[in-house]
Formats: C-alpha cells, structure tokens, sequence
C-alpha cells in the first residue's frame, strides 16, 4: 500500500524550499532539468498525436489514466516526456504537483500563482513559458474531462 498523495499545497512548498537553497536562476533551471532526468520512460504507444500538447516548442507528450484511490474517489495519474530537456524538466514539476491527484484538487489549484511564486515563467523564455502554459491548460482540461 502507498503513501497517501501530499497535498497539492505542501508539494508546492517543498518546491519553493528546493528553489530558494540555490543560487541563481542558471543553477535552478539545472534543478529543472534533472527533474526531468527522473522522470519514468514514456512507452512508445502513449507517443501519439492525441497525447502531444500543442503550443510547446518541443515536442511535450502527455498521457493520463484514471483510477481509484484508497477512498474510492477518481484520480488522474500523468506520465510525460519531451525531447527537450527543459520541456522534460517543466513538465516533470508539474507532475508533482497534479499527479495522482483528484480531479477537483487539480481545477482548484491555482496553478499560475504556484508558477509565480517559484519564479519559473520569469526564468524562461516567452515561447518556453507558452509551452509551460500550455502544458497546465492540458493537465486542467484533463481534470475537467474527468471531473
């Protein structure tokens, strides 16, 4: 049996904890970028159209599964990769946040200030910060799906 998920908040926390022991941006997109190195290898058959997110400037795939968890409730599990290493890095914090998480949980976090408190979208450039946009539209509209 699994650990309950950490609530969305306290995920968010532990983040800008992670953030704010490093020095500069260059060192915190570095942190990003090894987020991404731990991310599970997305299998090839979840490497199709349907599950690419449109608006990234790397190629950015998004799979979703539904399930139940302990208490019967729905959650959305997200496994993602990209062939680029800061879409990979991105889209790995995201999942942190929003995986394994209900629905509701997902629509009622308010995603954009999380991102601006990390300071993530000011360290990007304007296309990686659409891409990074893009990718929390996608996960919100999967949770509107599924809710």
């Amino acid at each position: 049996m699994t650990d309950a998920p950490t609530p969305i908040d306290r995920t968010l926390e532990d983040l800008i904890e992670d953030f704010e022991v490093l020095e500069d941006w260059e060192q915190r997109i570095a942190y990003v970028i090894d987020l991404g190195k731990d991310l599970a290898p997305l299998p090839d058959a979840d490497r199709i159209e349907a599950n690419k997110v449109p608006g990234c400037a790397a190629q950015v795939w998004l799979a979703t599964a539904r399930a139940k968890d302990p208490e019967g409730g729905d959650h959305l599990t997200f496994r993602a990769d990209s062939d680029s290493a800061i879409s990979k890095g991105n889209v790995a914090l995201l999942l942190r946040l929003y995986s394994g998480r209900a629905p509701a949980d997902i629509l009622a976090f308010d995603a954009k200030a999380a991102l601006d408190r990390l300071g993530l979208p000011q360290a990007l450039t304007r296309q990686r910060a659409n891409g990074l946009n893009a990718m929390v539209g996608r996960i919100r509209a999967e949770a509107m799906a599924a809710g």
